[in-house]
């Protein structure tokens, strides 16, 4: 069976011949190319147009421009909103449903308030650890609701500066969302590229680990230097239906996630369970691809159950259980829910598939091809070339997820022959380069901003330098993984 991924990859590999000469034509996408780009960027920053319509009317732009028939403008633009949405969105809304129940149930609570404990000096590397395990299932934005009031809660009772917290925190969820499935970037130029998920999951936790450290508790203390700001000078925001507020109150800076209907909370170690579940289980399909022979019988089984839909079918099953009856809440209950986690998802779906059908107008448009010419002839490997190119659009556009699925579609003619772990470090560099330097035009950089009480330029200082280490760390890793494999 065909699925959207493989329909998307064939449609990348139909129309990208990259062994025609140079010319008009190439000049011409390329140019298109950058001012289509530059239209979805006045749209969304100066227009303030949302980004769905945004990368619709420039994928529809560039589509004319490029000279792709006006009758398949449109065919083309629909083939790439499908063939992404059609591979990440159920992972998508599963990951929501496992983080709705994650935080509704009491079990953020539970990791938090268990590894808050201790020395003062060690709170750093625990709030890191903190944001990896709360961000593998949820996303960034999610996450750093979530994270904010205890980083302000430890802040004020290790009465340091909140940039030795807050720059782990933030560290540990911008790197889970930019290099580890099962978020809608990685998964996203998995399907493009036809990577295998257990490698990519594999490898991207090797390079997670040491970006994170780099780029969290160590640069959190050069960054509380540059703006040494304590808990009374950041946003002490408590999460509400009118965004963050400002507060006095210890308690309220808290910020208790559980829902007042819960009559227990989960324990730590069946929290952590539930969380890890589907990485374990795309872990263990990534054990059988390597060590296993397809023929032995229960090889099937763990590709079936390491498969990320079902992994995270399962651990959503499982959330049920160990972050809903467990916890005293009825199956009534459970099921609303579940289908609350899916309202806030909506706008993330539709501009992840704006975002594919954009990057499949300009890949049909010949940017693809164009670009892959170029790389072929200055001999820069698929390696560099996905880092450039997502470092360019996450410049341009401020979405980590565009630049992820824009760049991955153009540089998938260069990958043909790679094994699945060069594959998985292609995805990687990719991931990496659509992290460099948020700015004004990234939704995240202004939530940073806000919650922390930080100046235009203080959060230059600190997010914005953060995002481009671990860019720029992530694809050094990615270079040295690559020697070995």
């Amino acid at each position: 069976m065909i699925t959207a991924s493989d329909l998307a990859g064939r449609l990348i590999t139909a129309t990208n011949p990259v062994d025609k000469p140079w010319d008009g034509h190439d000049t011409q996408v390329l140019i298109v190319a950058a001012i289509g780009i530059a239209i979805v960027v006045l749209l969304i920053v100066w227009l303030e147009i949302h980004a769905f319509i945004a990368l619709t009317i420039g994928a529809l732009i560039v589509g004319i421009a490029s000279g792709v028939d006006l009758a398949k403008v449109t065919a083309s633009y629909e083939a790439g909103v499908g063939g992404v949405l059609g591979y990440v969105g159920v992972l998508i809304a599963l990951g929501a449903m496992l983080g709705k129940l994650l935080a509704d149930s009491g079990g953020a609570d539970k990791v938090v308030d268990t590894l808050l404990r201790g020395r003062p000096a060690t709170l750093p590397w625990k709030m890191a650890l903190i944001a990896g395990i709360i961000g593998i299932p949820m996303f960034f934005e999610i996450g750093l609701v979530l994270l904010i009031p205890i980083v302000m809660l430890a802040v004020r009772r290790s009465k340091g500066p909140a940039m030795r917290l807050g720059i782990p925190a933030l560290a540990g969820l911008s790197v889970l969302h930019g290099f580890i499935p099962p978020h809608p970037g990685p998964l996203a130029a998995i399907g493009i590229l036809k990577a295998n998920v257990g490698f990519t999951l594999a490898l991207g936790l090797l390079i997670a680990i040491p970006t994170v450290v780099i780029a969290g508790p160590l640069f959190g203390w050069i960054a509380s230097k540059w703006v040494p700001i304590g808990a009374a000078g950041a946003g002490l925001a408590v999460t509400g239906e009118s965004g963050p507020a400002k507060t006095d109150s210890v308690d309220a800076a808290a910020g208790r996630a559980q829902d007042p209907d819960a009559r227990r909370s989960p324990s730590f170690t069946w929290t952590l369970v539930t969380i890890l579940s589907p990485v374990v289980l795309m872990l263990i399909k990534a054990a059988s691809d390597i060590w296993m022979d397809p023929h032995n019988p229960i090889y099937p089984a763990l590709q079936f159950i390491g498969d990320p839909v079902v992994a995270l079918l399962i651990a959503v099953l499982l959330a049920m259980v160990t972050f809903g009856t467990t916890v005293g809440f009825s199956l009534p209950v459970l099921s609303n829910k579940i289908g609350a986690s899916l309202l806030p998802i909506v706008g993330v779906l539709l501009i992840v598939g704006a975002g594919g059908g954009f990057k499949q107008v300009l890949v049909d448009g010949g940017t693809g091809t164009a670009i892959a010419k170029i790389a072929l002839a200055t001999g820069v490997s698929a390696l560099l070339m996905g880092w450039i190119v997502a470092v360019l659009i996450r410049l341009a556009t401020g979405s980590a997820t565009v630049a992820t699925v824009t760049a991955a579609g153009i540089v998938a003619p260069l990958t043909h022959s790679l094994t699945p772990a060069q594959l998985a470090l292609v995805v990687l560099s990719v991931g990496a380069g659509s992290l460099f330097f948020s700015h004004v035009n990234d939704a995240g950089f202004w939530l940073v901003r806000e919650y922390f009480g930080l100046t235009v330029g203080q959060t230059i200082k600190t997010w914005s330098v953060m995002e481009t280490i671990i860019s720029v760390v992530g694809l050094g890793l990615v270079l040295v993984l690559n020697l070995v494999v």
